[in-house]
């Protein structure tokens, strides 16, 4: 049995029939058969031909909506795909019922390998923060560039208002926690959701709020929806506990591809103060940071992010950075793809191996923020006079649809 299995609760291998997932104007949904997994792809047709792909992964709790607000700026920029995750979404759970860092890692890639689409720009958000680290890490040739907002890496002094997602990894909790919301209406769980991840959640217009709480509806419908979120969650907690070269913050020093870190002064789930070690980890990062950020900004404050991922192109482009990733590692004959364990994800020499784990939603949401954007490259000054620098180091759709707080961390 693996670490991640929670055999008192009821898993699903197919998704029952529940009421339609939203589609945001502009958008499209597909499903994509994979070995062991079933991935619903969310897409949006590029500005013209030719633009370089581009991925986007889900936090804990979330699904492929949580980016729908961000896609429609980078049109023109980029061939956009959001997916949910395995047991996330509109994705039925894997077929092994592995929900560890590692093996959503490798639903990434066996989407990735499968459609042809790399090397692709690949964002995360908490959890996909993780996820996103871990592929840019041992498949390099994959990504040309890493966007990480809000990423889940291990924290020592973990923030008491990240605790009670935590705590959903320990045995017993997720029984009694259902219990305790039993009477909680999808209305309810909602507002719990944007308190926690949001910066301002008055920010939320009426529809927003509306289309969250179908969703939220739709979700408690699924037999499978405690399961996939606490053995997820079990999953991130065991990953704290990995060292050496299976140390989350090592393998984040091993990424290769140019990588953009966009921080929320107000996320109460991942700490701010992480924001500067995780810009020394990562070899060539640029920071953001979003004083009225929350958890998720990319649903907030989408415009910000879109702004960042623009310079980071724009600097990648005229450093000529980044622009070969195929030659920055090797190709999937190297990676044992179905393997259990860690040790499947040890890279060779020069090609590196994936990211950080962290705290999700206890409530099961994402959503974040900013408003004045400070950036700032590895060990130089932050542009504008901003405020980059972390509170303190830890050692050892046509346009834009409503933003809504969805449910992910």
């Amino acid at each position: 049995m693996s670490s991640t299995e929670l055999p008192s609760l009821l898993t699903a291998t197919a998704s029952p029939k529940a009421s339609a997932v939203r589609v945001a104007p502009g958008e499209r949904l597909r499903s994509v058969r994979l070995p062991g997994i079933t991935l619903s792809v969310r897409s949006r047709p590029p500005a013209r031909e030719g633009l370089p792909p581009a991925l986007y992964v889900h936090g804990l709790g979330g699904s492929s909506q949580n980016w729908s607000a961000l896609m429609p700026l980078l049109d023109e920029l980029v061939d956009g795909e959001a997916l949910d995750l395995p047991g996330f979404g509109d994705s039925p759970p894997p077929d092994d019922g592995n929900y560890s860092v590692t093996g959503h890692a490798r639903a990434v890639i066996r989407h990735l390998d499968a459609a042809g689409r790399g090397p692709v720009h690949l964002f995360g958000n908490s959890l996909g923060g993780a996820i996103t680290t871990r592929v840019a890490a041992v498949r390099p040739d994959l990504v040309r560039t890493l966007t990480l907002v809000s990423p889940a890496l291990p924290e020592l002094r973990v923030q008491r208002t990240a605790v009670p997602t935590g705590m959903l990894a320990l045995p017993g909790m997720p029984a009694l926690f259902t219990r305790f919301t039993k009477g909680w209406s999808a209305e309810q769980r909602v507002r719990g959701v944007m308190a926690l991840c949001y910066g301002d959640p008055g920010r939320v217009t009426d529809e927003g709020f509306r289309n969250a709480v179908e969703e939220m509806e739709r979700r408690l419908q699924l037999p499978y929806m405690w399961d996939a979120l606490t053995r997820s969650a079990r999953g991130l907690v065991d990953a704290y506990t990995l060292g050496g070269q299976h140390s989350l913050w090592r393998q984040a020093e091993r990424v290769l591809a140019p990588t953009l870190l966009v921080y929320g002064r107000r996320d109460q789930l991942v700490g701010y103060r992480m924001a500067q070690r995780a810009a020394r980890s990562f070899r060539d990062s640029r920071l953001v940071s979003l004083p009225d950020a929350g958890h998720v900004a990319m649903m907030e404050y989408p415009e910000a992010v879109a702004a960042a991922f623009r310079e980071l192109l724009a600097d990648t482009r005229q450093s000529g950075v980044g622009a070969d990733p195929a030659s920055m590692g090797s190709g999937p004959g190297d990676w044992d793809l179905d393997a259990d364990s860690p040790s499947a994800w040890v890279s060779s020499p020069g090609a590196g191996a994936g990211a950080g784990a962290g705290a999700g939603a206890a409530a099961v949401a994402s959503a974040s923020v900013g408003a004045s954007v400070d950036a700032s490259r590895e060990g130089g000054p932050v542009a504008g006079g901003g405020s980059a620098a972390a509170d303190g180091d830890e050692s050892a759709t046509e346009g834009p649809p409503s933003r809504s707080p969805g449910v992910g961390s």
